[in-house]
């Protein structure tokens, strides 16, 4: 079950600012790393991202494919955080 109120920013912010396409609908399973869709330095952007807008902190470790590869992913991870 994903969370709107999370995921669409992250979405707004994944298609804007590292794809450089507004319009690009982010699905909540659609792998982002793993697909080759964002590189590791974008990841990096990805994170400062959800710790600024979301107020919870992300560690290095966790800036991966295991927790970081879709929405979905993303939502829980915040979620366990708040």
């Amino acid at each position: 079950m994903m969370d709107e109120a999370i995921a669409a920013p992250i979405a707004e912010y994944i298609a804007g600012a590292i794809l450089k396409n507004p319009k690009r609908a982010i699905k909540p399973d659609e792998p982002l790393i793993s697909s080759g869709l964002i590189d590791s330095f974008h990841l990096v952007d990805l994170g400062l991202f959800v710790e600024d807008k979301f107020g919870v902190r992300i560690d290095d470790s966790e800036l991966n494919a295991d927790t970081f590869d879709t929405l979905n992913q993303l939502v829980a991870l915040i979620r366990s955080r708040q």
